[in-house]
């Protein structure tokens, strides 16, 4: 074994401090089978860190879709008896807004940085399975057009380009309007058409893609760690990955089977949901929410982690309690599964399963509370930074902490009772979700976006995001709070003057376009970052785990020689540490690095998905052809799984000069 060489020499006043950095050739690496079409090269990488970086440009995209739903929303209640939008609209707005927000805009957040980050801060090359992870990514492309397919057909309805025919035609027919949790019998065929077909193969396809990501995280995280990269030696924000994709591989069965007796119920003429037939419509909202509550966890868990990276870094201490940290998170996963029920006190569950699922909700507090005790122990006494990322990060916790506290009140049945289809609900989850999810996801952006493009933020535009997100958040969701006090139901059209909801409504509309603003600038800041950012240097944050020890942008290959970590915090240790503390590579066994191939199959195969979901969804419709479709999209993945058969593994290999 060899150490590494070093590039700077330690020194507190050294702007870039010194980072590990493995002597390495300039040759630029260009793959044999790399395409000279940068379209082409992106749409059949299997590279993590692309696959991340498409994930991350995805959700954004959506972000904006969803708040721009949202703002829709916030302008129709702006004053009462307004009529912007029709009731079905706001019907079809308000279910989208929640579907696009949480699967498509946070999930995926949150998937882009596991895909970047999870490879790079256990020392390893690639996740388990590169082909599996590109299907994931487009899987995940196709399960989103097909839920929002309904918005085209629409469009093209009201030019006069399509029309369909049967009980279910009409244009308000083709996007969801039952809401997000899609509560039985409101998705019965009798009420709802197409859009709730596309809403129900667009979920399906989706939890093809969420699981197969996550089975290949588990894989990953447990056999690809770097020599010495001990389970108590990983970053905690590669806990909370490991976490989450378990939560997935365990909840998304629930929703799965749903969706699957819906669908059913809808096509065959089933009765698991239908009264009339002995069905029970309650057995959705149990199966709704048995996923439901754990996905809540599977969105704020790798929040969590980001946030328990960021702190330690601009704190300049090691995280406070990390093992009780990483115990905390696993205890919060294992609890959502025991919870569900919280979201149903006002069916009739009886005394004792009441009483029992709002013991347990109290119960969750706790390691919550924990990671928040242990947050504020790692700033106590640190040398603190108020960078972007550490500004957004603490945003969170306080945000969070706010959230929490309206959640704690909800684990009592009688508040519940009279909180439940409230604004309040709406004010504590968005609390949740954007004061800390979107924070935290914002704080990690800043963080690791050096990183991944190579190039440092311009400016302060970073401190006006943090003003006018944290601003508005607060004004658009606060007063919420008090409209669900005064009575104010959610997903309410329109509603009269004199209850004492139309100032509070005039302010969240106001806030709203005050958070709008804010996301505008993130995403300003970014394209500036991409266009005309400085060089980042390797380590611009003298941070502390082992994706900081690559260069910035990282190689294809992530690390030319496997590190061998001596200790948690490795890089830290590294720099800062004691001499046996020093990373060391393990030594050149001559045989250069195996890469594997660019392959079209993954794509092929997932994208078959969209004329399958959007055939077997439109033929409910009445558009008779549409079965055609489907399968052609059946005959579109089989065709694709076969050929990424026969492909084999593939690869190339680097020679030991090319990568050292």
């Amino acid at each position: 074994m060899s150490t590494v060489t070093e590039t700077h020499e330690p020194s507190t006043h050294s702007k870039e401090p010194h980072v590990l950095k493995p002597e390495r050739s300039n040759l630029g690496l260009m793959r044999p089978d790399h395409s000279k079409s940068v379209i082409i090269d992106w749409l059949t990488t299997v590279d993590h860190k692309k696959i991340g970086i498409m994930y991350g440009a995805i959700a954004l995209f959506f972000l904006l879709v969803g708040g721009l739903e949202a703002l829709i929303i916030r302008t129709q209640l702006a004053f009462p008896e307004n009529d912007l939008i029709s009731a079905q609209r706001y019907n079809q707005l308000f279910t989208m807004h929640g579907t696009t927000m949480i699967f498509l805009a946070i999930m995926p957040l949150n998937a882009a940085f596991f895909n970047f980050l999870v490879p790079l801060q256990i020392g390893a090359r690639d996740v388990a399975f590169p082909r599996i992870n590109s299907f994931s990514l487009w899987a995940f492309v196709a399960g989103a057009l097909v839920i929002n397919f309904g918005w085209v057909l629409q469009a093209l309805e009201v030019m006069g380009l399509f029309s369909a025919s049967g009980p279910t035609a009409g244009m308000n027919d083709f996007v969801p309007s039952m809401g997000w949790f899609g509560y039985a019998p409101i998705t019965g065929k009798e009420f709802t058409g197409a859009g709730t077909d596309f809403w129900i193969m667009g979920l399906q396809i989706l939890g093809v893609a969420s699981l197969s990501a996550a089975m290949n995280f588990v894989v990953t995280i447990i056999n690809m760690r770097a020599p010495g990269m001990k389970m108590m030696r990983m970053p905690v924000f590669t806990w909370m990955t490991l976490v989450v994709s378990l939560l997935i591989v365990f909840a998304f069965p629930a929703i799965t089977i749903a969706l699957a007796q819906l669908m059913f119920d809808r096509v065959f003429g089933t009765s698991f949901f239908v009264t009339a037939g002995g069905g029970q419509p309650i057995l959705w909202q149990h199966l709704f929410w048995i996923f439901g509550h754990p996905e809540v966890y599977i969105l704020v868990l790798p929040a969590m982690g980001i946030v328990s990276e960021v702190l330690p870094t601009f704190s300049k201490k090691p995280l406070f309690g990390y093992a009780i940290v990483v115990f905390s998170g696993a205890v919060i996963g294992f609890l959502g599964f025991a919870v569900w029920s919280h979201h149903m006190f006002t069916t009739g569950l009886g005394k004792v399963a009441t009483a029992a699922f709002s013991l347990l909700t109290m119960a969750i507090a706790v390691p919550t509370g924990v990671k928040i005790f242990n947050w504020v122990g790692t700033l106590w006494g640190g040398r603190v930074r108020f960078s972007a990322p550490m500004i957004f990060a603490l945003g969170f916790v306080w945000m969070f902490m706010m959230g929490g506290f309206s959640g704690i009140m909800h684990s009592s049945a009688p508040a519940d009772a009279q909180q439940q289809d409230s604004y309040f609900v709406i004010a504590h989850f968005h609390y949740v979700a954007i004061g800390g999810i979107f924070l935290a996801v914002v704080s990690g952006i800043y963080f690791w976006l050096p990183k991944i493009l190579g190039k440092m933020w311009k400016g302060n535009l970073s401190i006006w995001v943090a003003v006018f997100s944290t601003i508005g958040l607060n004004v658009t969701f606060f007063p919420m709070h008090f409209l669900g006090l005064l009575g104010m139901p959610r997903r309410t059209h329109t509603y009269l003057e004199g209850f004492g909801w139309e100032t509070y409504n005039l302010v969240c509309t106001i806030g709203s376009y005050i958070l709008a603003f804010g996301i505008f600038l993130l995403v300003v800041d970014i394209i500036r970052c991409f266009r005309s950012g400085e060089p980042a240097g390797d380590d611009p944050w003298d941070a502390r785990t082992l994706e900081w020890a690559t260069t910035s942008p990282p190689q294809v290959y992530n690390f030319g020689r496997t590190p061998i970590i001596p200790a948690r915090d490795a890089l830290w240790e590294h720099k800062h540490g004691p001499e046996n503390r020093r990373i060391q590579y393990e030594e050149d066994d001559g045989h250069g690095i195996h890469m594997p191939s660019q392959s079209w199959m993954p794509m092929i195969a997932s994208l078959g998905f969209v004329p399958l979901g959007l055939g077997l969804s439109l033929m409910q419709a009445g558009v008779a052809f549409m079965g055609y479709v489907a399968i052609f999209g059946l005959f579109m993945i089989a065709l694709g799984v076969a050929l990424w058969a026969i492909e084999g593994p593939g690869g190339y290999h680097l020679h030991p000069e090319e990568a050292k």
